[in-house]
């Protein structure tokens, strides 16, 4: 293999699509302009827009769920750069591969030619594999673009992480993978606009819906759809039609994999549900089915700070203990962990109030003014930041009555903002009797003269 020669699964062509090829590689976004979702990134000016229309690719990872458009993008760079682009599968390659096309990228860095590498599902590289590409990436010998479905955190290797600019893809709406459907329903070239099929808006809805903000699978429902209406009265894909499609699909996926999401959305909605028996059921079938344990741990980790949160602050240590066993022990020992937890998240008192708080934080923080922290907020460890007034009017709770001073530690635009609404549910009960009696010792202090 070199850089003269595509890697194995790399379609030189990336602008065209066998004719027999799948609806969702077909429409396959061929430009910014045609890709959907994904504004944060790709909005006007927005970081990822600017490095993809100034050629200025440095190393990054795409991470996010499937079906989003981490290989599209990687695509559509392709297409724009004057780099040399090369695509590496994570599932075909080995050290020896991966050394080889480095060794040529170095040799085209020498003649002044960049190489951008795109590595899709990089996390199926194991940790000596990714060390493999270290030093290039350091020299800047090569830009490496990866794309991964799990936390870049836990699977990708720390050296490798640093040196790389992390982009977060979300899934997209109901509303944009309706989008997509109409636009492969009306285009004549790529999707199926010479079938002359209709859909109801609430068919296509109902398409979106199962879709779970997974653009591949929308099209892939839509496909059986219309081979389903393709002799229907009119060539109306109806509601019916749809939910028949869906079913097919099912079918479809289960060879494949691809119900592993579905799983993962029903053990997630139990223990939401505090349904215990549910959640066993379906955290059996993910075991048995081959999930990896530590894939499902992780997942019981997010229901615990997401789902349960502060009405049983334990279950998040629960939810970690039950991962460090599945560590220690492996599988199919360290599944009753995993079994152990998920019933206890279930049977668990539920508030995503602080999941709720964060989120609401973290908007506030995107849209208002980036103020400065409080002078008397500020350490003041040297001479002249005393003489800025650093520091000055801090209160040391310790010392004051209570441990409650009366100062606030927002900045001024955002004084008296409240985030955190705790409910009433197990132990956030108590957390919420301590907030309001925090409020009246403050209004007390500041009541006195």
């Amino acid at each position: 293999m070199s850089l003269f020669n595509p890697a194995p699964g790399f379609d030189s062509d990336t602008r065209t699509a066998p004719v027999r090829a799948p609806l969702a590689e077909r429409m396959r976004p061929r430009s910014l302009d045609e890709f959907l979702g994904q504004e944060h990134l790709l909005g006007p000016g927005k970081p990822l827009r600017v490095q993809i229309e100034r050629d200025d690719a440095s190393s990054m990872i795409f991470w996010g769920p499937p079906g989003v458009g981490k290989t599209t993008l990687a695509k559509i760079i392709a297409e724009t750069t004057k780099a040399t682009f090369i695509e590496f599968s994570a599932v075909l390659a080995g050290i020896k591969e991966i050394r080889q096309v480095m060794a040529d990228a170095e040799k085209a860095a020498s003649w002044g030619t960049r190489t951008i590498l795109f590595i899709d599902e990089i996390h199926r590289f194991n940790k000596a594999q990714q060390d493999a590409f270290l030093p290039w990436v350091e020299r800047g010998s090569i830009s490496l673009i990866g794309a991964t479905t799990e936390n870049p955190s836990f699977e990708i290797n720390g050296a490798l992480l640093s040196r790389c600019r992390v982009y977060t893809l979300h899934a997209l709406t109901d509303a944009q993978i309706v989008a997509l459907l109409e636009r492969a329903l009306a285009d004549p070239d790529r999707g199926l606009g010479a079938h002359h099929l209709t859909a109801p808006v609430h068919a296509l809805e109902l398409l979106a819906s199962y879709a779970s903000g997974d653009a591949r699978n929308g099209l892939n429902a839509l496909e059986v759809a219309a081979k389903l209406a393709a002799d229907a009265p009119g060539k109306v894909i109806t509601k019916e039609i749809a939910t028949e499609a869906l079913q097919q699909r099912v079918l479809l996926y289960d060879k494949q994999g691809e119900e592993h999401y579905n799983l993962i959305s029903a053990l997630h909605k139990s223990v939401r549900n505090s349904d215990a028996d549910a959640t066993l059921y379906w955290l059996g079938r993910m075991l048995q089915a081959g999930e990896d344990s530590l894939y499902v741990a992780r997942r019981l980790v997010r229901m615990a700070v997401e789902d349960v949160g502060l009405a049983a602050p334990e279950a998040l240590n629960l939810a970690l203990s039950a991962k460090d066993t599945v560590d220690f022990l492996g599988s199919p020992e360290g599944d009753l962990a995993l079994a152990e937890a998920a019933v206890y998240l279930a049977l668990a008192p539920k508030s995503n109030a602080l999941y709720t708080a964060y989120g609401a934080v973290l908007s506030d923080i995107e849209s208002t003014r980036q103020e400065p922290v409080p002078l008397h907020l500020r350490n003041a460890p040297t001479k002249l930041m005393k003489e800025l007034d650093y520091g000055k009017g801090y209160q040391y709770a310790h010392d004051i009555e209570a441990r409650v001073a009366d100062m606030d530690c927002l900045p001024e635009s955002l004084a008296g903002r409240r985030w955190y609404h705790p409910t009433q549910e197990g132990r956030e009960k108590l957390l919420a009797q301590r907030i309001e009696e925090i409020r009246r010792i403050r209004a007390a202090k500041r009541r006195q003269p």
